[in-house]
């Protein structure tokens, strides 16, 4: 199995401007935001940290924490931009803004597995505020966005009028991932496509519980019987510092080893504007062909 690594490159409306000792430097637009990065274990190239803002953990390492302002950020968030996708970036009580920068390289691998398809059937799973989903419909592609979130999907529908994409072909649905999927499964539905980025626990609509070590397997079992010989593409993320790219690649290489194609894993990362370094942000494993 190929292991590789995924690398986000700076854009106009984002940047990582800087790491080191344990925090990140970001820009977001007009903003810089400092936030905690453990994998950061490196000496910072500089010493002008100034920002908007900064994250600060409490003491629970799953995700405790409060921002720190130095000077006032539109709390109802601002507009930002990647290639023909606008969305909105804003701080969250969970230290992200709202997306996640270095999903930049995915979604263009995702364009670029679907070409010469019309309209290519895709679905987004745990799809948070749809950045994902906006990068394929803007690319001709017919999304099925799905999270148990109503404020997620909410946002994910305000960044489409943001993008211009209000009459895209996406179907934007409050549902638990693992169950819609199940049924997707026994109404024989197929797919071109399927992203999938779930958390390492987290509850559905209805108060389903999520745990990812003992739920993925089965629900990436059931992605499988919605792809087959003609499909593009299946990529999982996962932000789970205890599993490893070797364990999920070796989970789909044994789930797709009926279907022609190939099967890779490996990091996701950063690159750090101030000198180049790739900071490791997650690991990801992809069937495609």
């Amino acid at each position: 199995m190929k292991l590789d690594t995924l690398i986000g490159e700076p854009w106009a409306d984002y940047g990582l401007i800087d790491s080191g000792h344990g925090k990140k430097l970001e820009r977001y637009g007009r903003f810089r935001f400092v936030r905690p990065e453990p994998q950061a274990m490196w000496a910072p190239a500089g010493n002008d940290w100034r920002a908007a803002a900064e994250f600060v953990p409490g003491s629970d390492e799953d995700g405790g924490g409060r921002w720190t302002f130095a000077e006032p950020v539109p709390r109802d968030g601002w507009k930002l931009r990647w290639d023909n996708v606008s969305f909105t970036a804003q701080t969250t009580p969970f230290r992200h803004l709202g997306f996640f920068p270095d999903m930049a390289p995915v979604w263009n691998w995702m364009r670029e597995r679907t070409v010469g398809l019309n309209a290519p059937e895709c679905m987004n799973l745990f799809g948070y505020t749809g950045v994902g989903t906006l990068a394929m419909a803007a690319n001709g592609a017919k999304m099925v966005h799905v999270d148990a979130s109503k404020k997620s999907v909410e946002a994910a529908r305000g960044n489409a009028t943001l993008s211009g994409l209000n009459d895209a072909p996406v179907r934007w649905l409050i549902d638990d991932a693992a169950k819609f999927v199940a049924r997707e499964v026994r109404r024989g539905r197929r797919y071109d496509g399927i992203l999938l980025d779930p958390p390492k626990y987290g509850r559905g609509p209805e108060g389903e519980i999520w745990r990812l070590e003992e739920d993925l397997p089965r629900l990436i079992a059931d992605c499988r019987r919605l792809l087959d010989e003609n499909s593009r593409f299946l990529f999982l993320t996962v932000y789970a510092v205890r599993m490893s790219a070797l364990a999920i690649g070796e989970m789909l290489a044994q789930v797709f080893r009926d279907l022609p194609g190939t099967v890779e894993a490996g990091e996701l990362g950063v690159r750090e504007e101030a000198r180049g370094l790739i900071l490791p942000t997650a690991i990801w494993a992809r069937w495609s062909r």
